[in-house]
């Protein structure tokens, strides 16, 4: 760049020079040429003008020289030189520009990928139902766990589409129009199911109106828990109520009338048959208040279960003699040790002792095996009684729940007995399975894990 201005200089200031010297020659020739000096004395004027001119441009052509030298040391060199310093420095912060917004343009997009991938992996495994809507009612984000919940098809694919068919008494235009339905729920029976949806609109960046937002939750374990706590309060108090009417009614008649011994025994017999009802009914709720709330710790202690149920056995003897029931105890050999709390294993194995010699008729038979597979020691209780329809079977271990209501009124039961068992066999790692054919008897599998 420095020598290209240079020359340019050079040959300009040469050219100028030429042409201006020339062009003063030439009209000062003609001057002469027009004057009345004779031709001898024009030529010679004519020929110093010449070498004048000559002369000129020489010593012209010198001083151009000399300038531009000077020009360029002290006036063209630093410019160029600044200009081409300005030029790298310019280029290279170009450079070191691009690159950083380029490096800082790469961390924002990896940044918004990887909240975009962590917020759809969220959605994709989040128990709860999320749905958008834009303001014309329109998906535009749905997860699969709303599409089960609602029961969400291909064809449904706006807010009325979705939320029309249950009826509900809202709208798009409510949530988002008017301030006291900022937000609100609405309870929904899908099928087997109970959900709860809430629904609140979203703003765009200028804090206007822009859709709503549906969550929808799972409460059918909640609307199930609640269903049992208002049937079992319900069943106490029914439960309650019926020995303490009894011993009312017979205390009562007792004192208004004179009666003879045989009928006073009778009426007595009656009243402490049902406190003693009572008594086990308050007893068994304690029991599984006290589990609820773990206030029964459990004291594991290592023992042979097959000498456990053969002391079962023994203690319902009586109970078994009154029915005369056939009833047999096996004991596989090596049977390990199990590692429980013995009082509460043994308060099981009654239970379901009681029960086989309550619900199988006269002259049954019930068979006991005790054996042991993989980490457990079981024990299987068979017997050939009235049985356990179908249909109960999913039901039994409910507190209260009765087959037959009656006639477990009638024998002294509480409802409570299998509750009790299955919280003391979950309490202590175990586990308990009941299978049953109406009229031909029930089998109890009792699994206890070892030490």
């Amino acid at each position: 760049m420095f020598k290209k201005i240079r020359l340019k200089i050079i040959l300009g200031i040469i050219i100028f020079a030429i042409i201006l010297i020339t062009t003063m020659n030439i009209f000062n020739i003609e001057i002469i040429k027009n004057s009345n000096l004779n031709q001898d004395t024009i030529a010679n004027i004519c020929n110093n003008i010449k070498i004048v001119t000559i002369g000129s441009i020489v010593i012209f052509l010198i001083g151009v020289f000399i300038l531009v030298k000077v020009l360029s040391k002290y006036v063209i060199y630093p410019v160029d030189k600044l200009i081409k310093g300005g030029e790298k420095i310019t280029n290279s912060n170009r450079e070191d520009m691009i690159d950083m917004m380029t490096s800082e343009l790469k961390d924002k997009l990896s940044e918004v990928s990887s909240q975009k991938n962590q917020i759809e992996t969220i959605l994709l495994h989040m128990t709860d139902g999320i749905i958008a809507f834009n303001r014309r009612g329109e998906i535009i984000l749905l997860n699969p766990a709303a599409k089960q919940l609602l029961s969400i098809g291909p064809e449904d694919n706006t807010f009325d589409d979705i939320f029309q068919k249950f009826k509900l008494d809202i709208n798009m235009e409510k949530i988002i129009y008017l301030e006291n339905w900022t937000s609100t729920e609405q309870r929904i029976e899908v099928e087997d199911k109970f959900v709860n949806v809430y629904f609140a609109p979203f703003k765009d960046e200028l804090d206007r109106p822009d859709g709503v937002i549906a969550v929808v939750q799972d409460i059918t374990e909640h609307v199930k828990l609640d269903n049992m706590q208002k049937e079992f309060v319900a069943d106490v108090s029914h439960e309650l109520k019926t020995p303490i009417t009894s011993i009312m009614g017979y205390a009562d008649t007792l004192l208004e009338g004179d009666y003879d011994k045989e009928t006073q025994e009778k009426f007595l017999n009656v009243i402490a048959s049902e406190s003693r009802r009572m008594a086990r009914l308050v007893t068994d709720l304690l029991t599984l208040s006290r589990y609820d709330n773990n206030k029964n710790k459990t004291k594991k202690v290592q023992f042979d279960l097959g000498e456990l149920v053969k002391k079962c056995q023994e203690k319902l003897a009586i109970e078994i003699k009154k029915k005369n029931h056939d009833v047999k105890c096996f004991v596989t050999a090596d049977v390990p040790l199990v590692y429980a709390d013995k009082d509460d294993i043994e308060r099981v194995i009654l239970n379901i002792l009681t029960n086989s010699i309550k619900y199988t008729k006269e002259n049954g038979e019930i068979k006991i095996y005790v054996g042991f597979v993989y980490n457990d020691a079981y024990i299987k209780i068979f017997d050939n009684g009235i049985g356990i329809p179908e249909e109960d079977l999913s039901r039994i271990f409910e507190r209260f729940y009765r087959v037959d209501k009656a006639r477990t009124r009638e024998m002294g039961g509480t409802g409570l007995g299998l509750s009790i068992a299955k919280e003391i066999l979950d309490k202590n790692g175990g586990s308990i399975d009941i299978k049953s054919v109406v009229g031909k008897g029930t089998e109890v599998v009792i699994k206890i894990p070892t030490k």
